[in-house]
C-alpha cells in the first residue's frame, strides 16, 4: 500500500505589534490576538482567573467602570490611572489585590491606563486571549494547536514602546519558531530582545521606564511577581464582553 500523503499546513503569520498606535497597520481580523501588558494589567487577568474570578470586564474609560456600581454587588471595581489606584474604586491593577479570598466567585470591572486600550483595539479580532509570564507555558501551548494567524500586541505606555511587553513578545515567538510561522521583522526584533534579556529578566527589565514608574511609587514588588514564569495555568479569553477561564 501507497503511504498516505497528508498535505502541509498553511505556512500562519506570527506578528508583533509593537505599539496599539501601530495596530491601524493590522487587519486584525485576521488573526488571534495576543494582549500583553506586563507591568500589570495582563499579569493580574492571569491571576485573578487563576484565583477564581468568574470574569474580568475590561473597559476602556473610568466612568464605563463606575458605571457597574448601578448593577449589582457582585461587582468589584478596579481601575488604574498613571500606576496608581483611581480613588474611589475598590482597586488597581496590582496583581496582589487578585487574591483568591477577594476574587473568588467574583466579576471584577477592569479599567487600566494601556492594556484594556490595546485590548479594545483589537475587538475585531477572530480571538483575543491574555498573556503574561504567568501564564507563558499554558498559552503558547494553546496557540500551537490553533492554525490561525497570531497577532501579540504590546500595550506599550500610552501609546509608545516599551522594554517589557516587547521582551515577552520575543519569550513566544521563541516558544513558537520552531513552528510552521512566518515571522515579520517586529517579531525577529522582539526574539532578539528575549536573547538579550532571558538569562536574568528581572535585571535586564530594572532598566525599565514603567519599572521606574512603579519604584517611584513604591511598588517594587509588583514588578518581581509579575516576572514569574509559569505561576498559572490559567488563559483567558475574551468572551463576548468578558475574560473569562479557557
Amino acid at each position: 500500500m501507497n503511504d498516505i500523503q497528508f498535505p502541509l499546513q498553511g505556512v500562519r503569520g506570527l506578528e508583533v505589534c509593537l505599539t496599539p498606535a501601530l495596530l491601524p497597520l493590522y487587519n486584525v481580523e485576521d488573526f488571534i490576538v495576543v494582549i500583553i501588558d506586563i507591568f500589570r494589567a495582563t499579569s493580574s487577568i492571569c491571576y485573578g482567573i487563576e484565583n477564581g474570578a468568574e470574569a474580568i470586564i475590561p473597559v476602556s474609560e473610568v466612568e464605563e467602570c463606575a458605571a457597574y456600581r448601578e448593577k449589582g454587588l457582585n461587582y468589584l471595581l478596579a481601575a488604574e490611572r498613571n500606576g496608581e489606584v483611581v480613588a474611589g474604586f475598590d482597586f488597581g491593577n496590582s496583581p496582589f489585590a487578585y487574591t483568591p479570598e477577594k476574587v473568588a466567585g467574583k466579576t471584577v470591572v477592569l479599567t487600566t491606563t494601556n492594556g484594556t486600550h490595546a485590548l479594545h483595539l483589537s475587538r475585531k479580532a477572530k480571538k483575543i486571549v491574555i498573556g503574561s509570564f504567568l501564564n507563558l507555558t499554558a498559552l503558547c501551548t494553546w496557540l500551537k494547536t490553533q492554525n490561525e494567524n497570531i497577532l501579540l500586541v504590546c500595550a506599550g505606555w500610552k501609546n509608545n514602546f516599551n522594554l517589557e511587553d516587547t521582551l515577552f513578545a520575543g519569550a513566544v515567538v521563541e516558544q513558537l519558531k520552531s513552528g510552521n510561522y512566518k515571522l515579520d521583522d517586529p517579531a525577529l526584533a522582539a526574539n532578539d530582545l528575549f536573547q538579550l534579556g532571558k538569562d536574568d529578566i528581572g535585571l535586564y527589565l530594572q532598566k525599565t521606564s514603567h519599572g521606574e514608574r512603579l519604584k517611584k511609587l513604591g511598588i517594587e514588588k509588583d514588578i518581581a511577581f509579575c516576572l514569574q514564569v509559569d505561576l498559572t495555568t490559567a488563559l483567558p479569553i475574551l468572551n463576548g464582553e468578558k475574560l473569562v477561564k479557557l
